[in-house]
């Protein structure tokens, strides 16, 4: 049985030989291939629900902000006086010192000023974390406080370098 049957089998097998080697299959591009690979544009966001709770807690924090940003400035001043007084004074003089001492203070205002910025930040994350869209008043807030941080860091880090043996 076997025997009858092997004949077949090897024509079977010869017959899918028997294609013709000079056709090809096309290389144009598929139909579905033309629509490109690009990702679809994604819908604009929903604008934000206005939030009266939000607002209240942002005017305040803002106000807070604003006290400890004038707080740092008018240091920041009175610190400049004793940077300029001190800077032909030896390391350990008095006037030394006492700027010394101002840019310290500025450092401890700037801290309070970074605990707006930090529940600031705080609130932008726990919108994001309930996956709510962003909140346009939240998000300047933010851009602001994060950008006076930045501008008082780099007045005490200009005050500081000023001052002999920085």
């Amino acid at each position: 049985m076997l025997r009858a049957l092997a004949p077949l089998a090897l024509l079977a097998l010869l017959a899918g030989c028997a294609s013709d080697p000079t056709v090809y299959p096309s290389l144009a591009p598929r139909p579905v291939e033309k629509f490109g690979f690009a990702e679809p544009a994604s819908p604009p966001p929903a604008p934000a629900k206005q939030d009266p709770a939000l607002d209240r807690e942002l005017a305040a924090l803002t106000a807070k902000g604003s006290t400890a940003a004038q707080d740092f400035d008018r240091a920041a001043t009175r610190a400049e006086t004793l940077a300029r007084a001190a800077r032909g004074a030896k390391v350990g003089s008095d006037a030394w010192i006492a700027a010394q001492t101002a840019i310290a203070d500025l450092d401890a205002l700037r801290s309070s000023y970074g605990d707006t910025v930090g529940a600031l930040d705080d609130l932008a994350s726990k919108r994001a974390a309930a996956l709510q869209p962003a909140y346009p008043a939240l998000e300047q807030a933010l851009t602001t406080a994060r950008a006076t941080a930045k501008a008082q860091t780099a007045r005490i880090d200009a005050l500081a370098g000023s001052l002999p043996g920085a």
